[in-house]
């Protein structure tokens, strides 16, 4: 596909089939999405449809590719031995679907991970065949994408270099010998009447240029006539064939008159073609970079991994070295330092840090301990770690990455309309603006309109006019239009992924760059969203470690958030421990929204609020009415801990703000965003967290459909509104949000309804979210200019707008070349966000831990 024209032809033809329920055709990335009826339809009737018009289709995967894999087979030799292995994979639990390709003894099989996976099929394939006949192994990537994209690249280049071989002689002949006395001479020998040895060998070095090299704009423009929209390659064939059937013209003219001196245009033709190639490998080369993100997501995956097969006791029996894609659910594998994570899962053993920064932009490494989740693609550090995969295949974290930021590039932003509108007109009106420039200026030369001193020595009238003609047929240049949008939308989303901000597509930048008001859920999004012990007061002299002893040893046995709290802020006294026995605790009573009661080495120990206290007639001292006083004040909820009938402590329990949210609003209220809070908290907490950290709007108490409710009310009242949320209650507030925000740690259900998903769960991304968009957009503007106003400047500068007053005009070949160049200028003004840096605000924004006393 060459323009915008060729990517609506592809779309309509596809959106035309019965069966088909929505269809995406991408000019940047040269694909098509299909949301199709199995039922009616199938995928090669699909790319049959695209082949009758007139383009080539691949498949590059099938909806049903969620936990598909390749096996080839070697040593069958007949389709009994086939049949066997088939029904043998057929009768595995966990088989959903066998397809069998002869021809490259390929077999593709559909299956629940859950159940089994690759290595369980080259298990049963190799033991089928009689002492190990059948061997099994992945079937080789080709095909793909990037094996497709280097080589259309490698093909423009052998065109060009091939172009170059016959145009730089007549280059030479037509420019340069000619001004070369001895060389000029013989150029200049007739052989017959008028015919000179220079005209022939111009006329044989770029035939080859026009029909062999220029062959693919004959096809490209017969596929776009035939589908009855013109497209780049006709203005082409029609420029390059006006100068070269002219110059053949005019050689057999001057080959059977004896006065006839002929001025041939072979030069003109192909240079043109040279230079259009040149062009497009150019182009085809920066579209390629424009795509890397998912080509350097891809690699992050490691080629190899190391699986353990343990015995009974969980020791490790034996080690062996696997192809990555072979690892299935619940293997374990070892990680060593500095090797990248084979699989999503969790370590069972060992600990060390791992660098996330690959898939969640986050720098700084995360330490990992038994119990904590690993992502595939991640990079181990330090120590070794033992992990049990959990997702694998087309299910890990890299995987469904990949697969956002690819339908994110597949998707349009609603200002690519304007370009498809204007590429409907584009070729024909160009076609009409050169004829018209062609008859104006042959019209004007022979009723004598303008002096003949302006007719260059080696031209007459219809030479000149002929020139101008093809000058405005090549220098138009729809694929710069065309390309406008689709590559910044590829850049920015590919940047972003980079940054840890997933944006979902065209539709939620183009949104984004607009925000004017942002809607932020409380619980997880500004707050951490698990309760911390923020502070200890003790009131008896006791050792901190003792008191945090008996608490533990009560608060242990409770499933309460806040008993929880209190275990694992325990722990820091027993760091020495990796999961530290308490003392055991007797007589244990939970008291449901008031606390816990128990025995711990003979002492009494009721820890829980006040009533509680008041209930087992305790008295409260002022100091602890003082402190639960200023506690609450704080938004924190104050725990009083009785020992033997005395309140010993008060702990302050908070769900602590995220790190540096007071700024993140500061900022936004900079850019001249507004914030609001939403949350299903209570007046008093949700007033000291707005108050804490600088929202004055707040709603509280709000139930999910307040909440998009809320979001609508702004809407109506005029704002565009991005919601910023984590839990499956705001999910309708991010559907219903022009911009729907997931903290990345929240729940599958939001981060699926959410347009960009937050991959660090940090605050600050929002604004790099926001002004990524924005700058993303202002590429988008700057290259519909650079492409709109190089057409309105250069057609009429082709057709001659400035020959009467200066003497410029512009050869054809440097319109081509001026054309060439516009898309490819396009292409590397979108490449230049990948220089993108997030605010300087964020980066002199010191986000440090939070503190806890």
């Amino acid at each position: 596909m060459t323009c915008t024209s060729c990517s609506s032809t592809v779309e309509q033809a596809l959106q035309a089939i019965p069966g088909v329920q929505k269809a995406q055709v991408a000019l940047a990335t040269e694909e098509a999405e299909v949301h199709y009826d199995p039922n009616i339809l199938s995928y090669n009737q699909i790319l049959e449809a695209i082949n009758d018009t007139g383009f080539e289709a691949i498949l590059l995967s099938t909806g049903v590719d969620m936990s598909k894999i390749g096996l080839k087979i070697v040593g069958v030799r007949t389709q009994n031995s086939m049949r066997i292995i088939e029904n043998s994979l057929q009768a595995l639990p966990g088989v959903q679907s066998v397809d069998i390709d002869p021809e490259v003894n390929k077999i593709s099989l559909s299956y629940k991970p859950d159940v089994t996976g690759p290595r369980n099929f080259i298990n049963v394939i190799e033991s089928t065949g009689t002492s190990g006949r059948f061997k099994a192994t992945i079937f080789p990537e080709g095909g793909g994408r990037e094996s497709h994209r280097q080589e259309e690249i490698k093909q423009y280049y052998r065109s060009f270099l091939w172009s170059l071989v016959f145009t730089v002689p007549v280059f030479l002949i037509s420019m340069i010998f000619m001004y070369i006395p001895g060389i000029k001479h013989a150029l200049d020998t007739k052989i017959v009447n008028m015919l000179s040895i220079g005209a022939i060998l111009r006329w044989v070095l770029s035939t080859p240029v026009q029909f062999i090299i220029g062959r693919r704009f004959y096809t490209g423009s017969y596929k776009a006539l035939r589908n009855g929209s013109p497209n780049m390659d006709v203005l082409i064939a029609l420029g390059t064939n006006a100068a070269y059937f002219y110059s053949v013209y005019s050689v057999l003219r001057s080959a059977t008159s004896p006065s006839f001196e002929s001025a041939d245009f072979f030069e003109t033709s192909s240079m043109l073609i040279s230079f259009i190639l040149l062009g497009k490998y150019l182009e085809v080369l920066a579209k390629g970079k424009t795509s890397e993100a998912i080509a350097k997501l891809m690699d992050l995956a490691p080629g190899t991994a190391i699986l353990l097969t343990l015995d009974d006791q969980g020791n490790v029996s034996s080690e062996e070295e696997i192809d990555s894609r072979l690892i299935q659910r619940n293997d374990v594998i070892k990680i060593i330092p500095g090797a990248k994570i084979a699989s999503d899962g969790f370590v069972i053993w060992g600990q060390s840090h791992v660098n996330e920064s690959m898939i969640t932009g986050e720098a700084r490494p995360v330490a990992k301990r038994k119990g904590d989740t690993v992502i595939g693609g991640t990079v181990n550090e330090n120590g070794v770690l033992h992990i049990k995969a959990t997702r694998v295949g087309s299910e890990s974290a890299l995987s469904q990455i990949v697969r956002l930021v690819e339908s994110a590039q597949m998707a349009k932003a609603p200002v690519q309309k304007f370009a498809d509108r204007i590429s409907r007109y584009f070729v024909p009106l160009v076609i009409i603006l050169s004829f018209s420039t062609w008859l104006a200026w042959f019209l004007a030369g022979k009723f004598h309109g303008y002096p003949g001193s302006w007719i260059p020595k080696s031209m007459d009238s219809f030479q000149l006019a002929l020139q101008f003609g093809i000058s405005v047929m090549v220098i138009a240049c729809p694929c710069a239009l065309g390309l406008a949008t689709p590559t910044a939308v590829m850049v920015g989303t590919g940047v972003g992924a980079s940054q840890g901000v997933l944006i979902k597509g065209g539709q939620a930048l183009e949104s984004a760059h607009k925000v004017n008001c942002i809607v932020f859920d409380k619980t997880g999004t500004l707050t951490i969203g698990k309760p911390l012990v923020v502070s200890t007061r003790l009131l008896k002299n006791l050792a901190l470690r003792d008191f945090y002893e008996l608490v533990a040893a009560a608060e242990v046995n409770s499933e309460h958030p806040l008993a929880k709290a209190i275990v694992e802020y325990a722990k820091k006294f027993r760091e020495d421990e990796e999961s530290p026995k308490w003392p055991e605790a007797q007589d244990f009573e939970s008291i449901t929204g008031h606390g816990v009661k128990a025995i711990v080495r003979n002492k009494e120990v009721i820890v829980g609020n006040k009533s509680l206290m008041l209930e087992n007639n305790i008295p409260i001292s002022i100091d602890a009415e003082e402190i639960l006083a200023e506690t609450e004040g704080m938004a924190q909820t104050g725990i009083l801990v009785s020992i033997d009938r005395e309140v010993t402590g008060v702990l302050a329990i908070s769900d602590p703000l995220k790190p540096g949210a007071h700024e993140v609003i500061s900022i936004l209220k900079s850019m001249k965003v507004r914030s609001i809070m939403v949350t299903g908290d209570n007046w008093g907490t949700a007033h000291s967290i707005a108050r804490e950290v600088g929202i004055e709007t707040v709603i509280a108490e709000a139930k999910p459909e307040h909440k998009a409710e809320k979001v609508k009310e702004l809407q109506a009242a005029g704002y565009i509104v991005a919601m910023v949320g984590d839990g499956i209650n705001d999910s309708p507030a991010l559907v219903v949000a022009d911009v729907g925000m997931a903290i990345g740690a929240g729940t599958d259900i939001a981060i699926e309804a959410a347009d960009i998903v937050l991959m660090k769960s940090n605050l600050e991304d929002v604004i790099t979210a926001i002004d990524l968009s924005r700058k993303t957009f202002f590429r988008i503007r700057l290259n519909y200019i650079w492409a709109l106003g190089y057409n309105l400047l250069g057609i009429p500068i082709a057709a001659g707008a400035l020959f009467p007053g200066t003497g410029f005009r512009l050869p054809p070949w440097i319109a081509g070349a001026a054309m060439a160049a516009s898309s490819v200028s396009v292409v590397v003004c979108s490449l230049l966000l990948k220089n993108y840096k997030r605010p300087k605000k964020l980066e002199n924004l010191d986000i440090g831990g939070i503190m806890i006393e």
